[in-house]
């Protein structure tokens, strides 16, 4: 029964995850990813440190992914959403050495319909890669503990305890050691801020481990790895690309993380799921409680194991926030996803411990916490007002180029998500340009967590003389103003504000470089 419940969560995880990858409009950040991927791989590894915050083994594994799937909205997530189902399958298997089958399942469920993991599971970053190296870390990290692997010798098993209880042989002692330091060091290769779970782990295994073949097993990958991407790290830390993360308080952006953690950046009936998500969680954490000051009974490895888990979640948490208030701040939720995971496998625990004396409350607050994830999910999948902003639908709204245009688009990085749907973009060059029509393409700027409206100005004022306003098109993140004049004239090329007042980008396209409509309904391959 428990082997067929499982298959079930994965696939509804799976379902949530595949059904609607190209529902959404490609964002800045993943129009950069699309930019990279069709480079030659070692031009791509080049432009890397100047276009990117982070290590190169996603995009590496991307490269190789489209390579047969193709750059499309939904080839670059198909990626993102198997990694994001394989999660599923690791968080049940950590959910089952806390606290057995049921703790299993319980973690793989509530995996499988959180709305920030899903998210991230449709989305053509590392964040997905991220969750899953960080879970499974956590789990061969558990692994290299377990039954006396790691103790001192004063600590060694006798001879007279029973066999379940030794450590394991020479060869699967240093086999464990040298996995957890595997996906350590590919945690480290694809975002830096898995060190913050990574430096955890392993000064635990060092502290723990009997001698120096131990720690250097342990150690020796992610230590090669750490060096190695040194110069890399420093050299993004002086192009500084995730500055835009500090526009925010910290404050603002600390408060903002549990409530994303549980239904995600937006969801529909949002304060209602938030309550009913957060006392599903409390219940999990208050069982986990109890299982660990022994008030409900549990076998001492399960114990032990959660604590070492509960630990190391809240260490992973911590830190980044210690780094943020001494000036290396980039915290914000998606650069800790792999922390989430984590948490679920807690809390499915500790609501595994609760149905021990009371089945039925923790199983309704299961059922609860999954049918809020499910509403979060699906409400975000039919409402564009919670989705990604909808690059996609303004250039629908250009219609086809049948004549050379101007393009004054907001916010001022626009260019790069423009040309994912109109290849054939580029940015005006001085002194004029000829053409009948200037279009004004306004989407919001946001900070992080928050989801401003679009610009929409009650009286524009006309970008050139000349020019009448033939087309107004609002969509729920997007507007889009087409002015024409009666016939092509010269457009002068200088400094033009956007619909929202703040400098725009002046970008060109003429016919036959793209076709709007297809590239926007379809996506380049």
């Amino acid at each position: 029964m428990s082997s067929r419940l499982l298959a079930l969560v994965i696939a509804a995880g799976a379902a949530l995850r595949f059904a609607t990858l190209d529902a959404q409009s490609l964002w800045y950040d993943e129009a950069v990813t699309a930019r990279l991927l069709r480079m030659d791989l070692g031009a791509m590894l080049q432009v890397i440190p100047d276009s990117e915050s982070t290590p190169p083994l996603y995009y590496v594994l991307a490269w190789l992914w489209t390579h047969v799937f193709g750059t499309g909205e939904a080839g670059m997530r198909s990626l993102s959403a198997l990694l994001g189902t394989a999660t599923i399958v690791v968080v049940w298997a950590l959910g089952r050495r806390l606290g057995g089958d049921r703790a299993g399942l319980a973690a793989a469920a509530l995996v499988a319909v959180n709305p920030m993991l899903v998210w991230f599971s449709q989305e053509a970053r590392a964040y997905a890669l991220l969750a899953l190296l960080g879970t499974l870390s956590a789990l061969l990290w558990l692994r290299a503990l377990e039954n006396g692997l790691v103790v001192r010798s004063s600590e060694q098993p006798t001879a007279g305890r029973s066999q379940s209880s030794r450590p394991p042989s020479f060869g699967r002692r240093y086999a464990r050691l040298l996995a957890w330091g595997a996906i350590a060091a590919l945690a480290l290769a694809t975002h830096y801020y898995a060190v913050f779970l990574v430096a955890p782990q392993a000064l635990w295994l060092v502290l723990r481990a009997p001698g120096r073949r131990e720690r250097a097993a342990a150690l020796a990958l992610p230590a090669l790895a750490a060096a190695a991407l040194a110069p890399l790290a420093l050299d993004q830390r002086e192009n500084d690309r995730a500055a835009f993360i500090t526009g925010s308080d910290l404050l603002t952006r600390l408060a903002q993380l549990p409530k994303q953690f549980l239904v995600g950046y937006d969801a529909p009936l949002e304060p209602l799921l938030i309550a009913v998500t957060a006392l599903a969680a409390l219940g999990g954490f208050v069982g986990l409680a109890a299982l660990l000051t022994g008030r409900i009974a549990a076998p001492p490895s399960a114990r032990s194991e959660s604590a070492r888990l509960a630990a190391l979640t809240a260490a992973a948490l911590a830190l980044p926030v210690l780094a943020a208030i001494a000036g290396e701040d980039h915290l914000i939720t998606r650069n800790v996803l792999f922390a989430l995971p984590l948490a679920a496998a807690l809390v499915g625990a500790g609501l595994a411990a609760v149905a021990r004396s009371v089945p039925r409350p923790a199983a309704l607050a299961l059922g609860a916490a999954c049918a809020a994830g499910l509403v979060a999910v699906v409400g975000v999948a039919r409402s564009a007002e919670l989705q990604r902003d909808d690059w996609r639908g303004a250039v629908r709204a250009l219609g086809p180029v049948s004549a050379p245009r101007l393009i004054v688009a907001t916010p001022g990085a626009a260019l790069e998500t423009l040309r994912y749907y109109l290849p054939g973009l580029r940015t005006a060059a001085p002194p004029t340009f000829t053409t009948a029509e200037i279009d004004h393409v306004a989407l919001p700027v946001r900070l992080p967590g928050e989801r401003p409206e679009p610009p929409r100005p009650a009286d524009p004022a006309v970008p050139a003389p000349g020019y009448a306003l033939a087309q107004r098109t609002e969509g729920e993140t997007f507007t889009v103003l087409r002015w024409q004049a009666p016939a092509p004239r010269a457009a002068p090329i200088g400094p033009l504000p956007g619909l929202d007042g703040e400098p725009a980008a002046l970008l060109t396209i003429a016919p036959g470089q793209t076709d709007p409509a297809s590239a926007a309904a379809h996506g380049p391959n």
